[in-house]
């Protein structure tokens, strides 16, 4: 239930006026607005994963749209997130190398050969999907590690 006494929605009204802020009235204040801290907290691709991952009557969808605008919170989120949508996030983390290894070898149900192909640019991380990830393509991997 939504506290709107004058007082408390003045805090509010601070409080969201940051991510960081907004993000921490939603986790610690009972009877927060929900919605409008998450309005505020998904300006912040950092900031909406953890509203996603501990705020309890957070917006998936809408947290997720925030998260994957930047790779590496895209693979958290796919990782700690239980309402993930791992494609679209797989899509996102797949944008940098370093998280397209980590999103194969981590996630599950991640499509492996979509990652593979976003490695290939990086050859450290080329390496390290093909030593490390089930069912990578072993020879392209050290194609692509040559070239």
């Amino acid at each position: 239930m939504k506290n709107l006494s004058k007082e408390f929605l003045a805090k509010q009204e601070r409080a969201c006026k940051y991510s960081d802020t907004a993000y921490a009235f939603a986790r610690d204040i009972k009877g927060a607005d929900i919605e409008k801290c998450q309005e505020v907290v998904c300006k912040d691709s950092g900031y909406a994963y953890w509203f996603a991952k501990i705020v309890v009557r957070a917006n998936i969808e809408k947290c997720q749209e925030a998260v994957c605008k930047n790779p590496r919170d895209a693979y958290c989120f796919a990782r700690d997130v239980k309402k993930a949508n791992i494609k679209k996030c797989q899509e996102a983390a797949c944008k940098d190398p370093e998280y397209a290894y980590y999103f194969a070898r981590d996630i599950k149900g991640a499509d492996v050969k979509y990652c593979q192909k976003a490695i290939y640019k990086d050859y450290y991380w080329t390496k390290r999907f093909a030593k490390d990830v089930p069912g990578a393509d072993q020879k392209k991997c050290l194609i692509y590690s040559l070239l």
